[in-house]
């Protein structure tokens, strides 16, 4: 028996025999493992299929992430995505695919109108099972392409063929879109797929001719709103004017009427202070006044010779009362004058208590 470095050819073979068994299990166990084994990333759910048994089909409950082992003879795992998808049906072929997708849907007088319509949506895990069990398909975006598509293009037909035209490219618009929205998530939520979000992309288009008259409409009734606007404002501008004009008259009277107020006032009391005055005379006190200012010479003519002074009837310049009706009289006004509020009376000469006034002495008689 051959020996190869201390070794003999038996035990050499013995080695390598087992090496070669170790190796091969591990290649069959990392095939094995490969093969039964597989990874469900975040975003994404997995979906057990039974493939044979008496429980064959799709499992009720989803698979949740990480490392899911499984028997891929008799079953196989689905993974769904969860995460929010997007899709655009547009005209343009930058959007979506290079082919025209756009919506086409028709108002109550049949008019044809044509939109581009995005969707966002994602997937309810514990509906997915649902889902595959219905459609037998993972790829969301080629289940959008079909059935969320038609869906959708439904949900328009009825919403917009009970609206007119002008409403659905006008204030309608939004209106329109909020109830497709509704009836798109009525039907696609019973099978586990939840709107995110749905959108008309650009304009509406229309046949050129019925954008044309409602623009014509929109213009006019534009018009109508601003010849509105500048009547009210014309009409505001004239009851300001004619408030300003009023609150004017209405400052005049007043300042004629206090102007008036205080020329009468002025006038009461003058007559006021007259009558104070008047009463306050006597014939003796005038008599006394014209003695009081006489300078002790009689009046001369322009030619020669002097004339008598003259001499006042006091009588007739009396008030026609008895001195005791006078003073009551008097007394009566000074009350007036001194209640309070009232003017400040006129001020009156006081009654001198002078003895009564004697009369002149005659001139001289002319010599003959």
């Amino acid at each position: 028996m051959a020996k190869y470095g201390g070794l003999d050819s038996e035990s050499v073979g013995r080695t390598a025999r087992r090496f070669a068994l170790v190796v091969g299990v591990l290649v069959v166990l990392w095939f094995t493992g490969c093969s039964t084994m597989t990874r469900v990333d975040a975003g994404h759910v997995g979906i057990r299929v039974r493939l044979a048994g008496s429980e064959r089909g799709v499992a009720d409950m989803p698979v949740v992430t990480g490392w899911v082992w499984y028997n891929p003879i008799t079953e196989q795992i689905i993974v769904f995505p969860t995460s929010v998808q997007n899709v655009v049906w547009s005209v343009s072929p930058h959007e979506g695919r290079a082919v025209d997708e756009s919506l086409t849907f028709s108002s109550t007088e049949g008019v044809n109108i044509n939109a581009d319509v995005g969707l966002s949506f994602h997937i309810e895990p514990m509906m997915a099972p649902k889902l595959y069990g219905r459609f037998r398909q993972n790829n969301m975006l080629e289940l959008a392409d079909k059935y969320m598509r038609n869906v959708v293009r439904e949900a328009f037909n009825e919403v917009t063929s009970k609206m007119p035209v002008q409403e659905i490219y006008g204030a309608g618009k939004s209106k329109m879109l909020a109830d497709v929205t509704q009836k798109v998530r009525d039907q696609l939520g019973k099978d586990g797929v939840v709107i995110d979000q749905l959108t008309i992309n650009g304009t509406l288009r229309l046949p050129q001719n019925v954008a044309d008259a409602i623009n014509r409409a929109m213009e006019a009734t534009q018009n109508a709103i601003q010849s509105e606007n500048r009547v009210r404002q014309v009409r505001a501008e004239a009851d300001q004017a004619i408030t300003q004009a009023h609150g004017a008259a209405e400052a005049t009277r007043q300042k004629a009427q206090g102007e008036a107020d205080a020329l009468l006032i002025r006038a009461r009391a003058e007559a006021k202070a007259n009558e104070i005055i008047r009463l306050s005379m006597s014939p003796t006190v005038l008599q006394y006044r014209a003695l009081e200012h006489w300078d002790g010479k009689l009046p001369t003519f322009n030619g020669s010779g002097q004339i008598p002074m003259l001499t006042i009837d006091a009588q007739k310049l009396a008030t026609g009362m008895d001195d005791a009706t006078r003073e009551k009289k008097l007394k009566e006004l000074l009350a007036d004058d001194n209640a309070p509020g009232a003017a400040a009376p006129a001020p009156m000469t006081p009654q001198p208590t002078a003895p009564p006034a004697q009369p002149p002495p005659a001139p001289p008689a002319p010599k003959k």
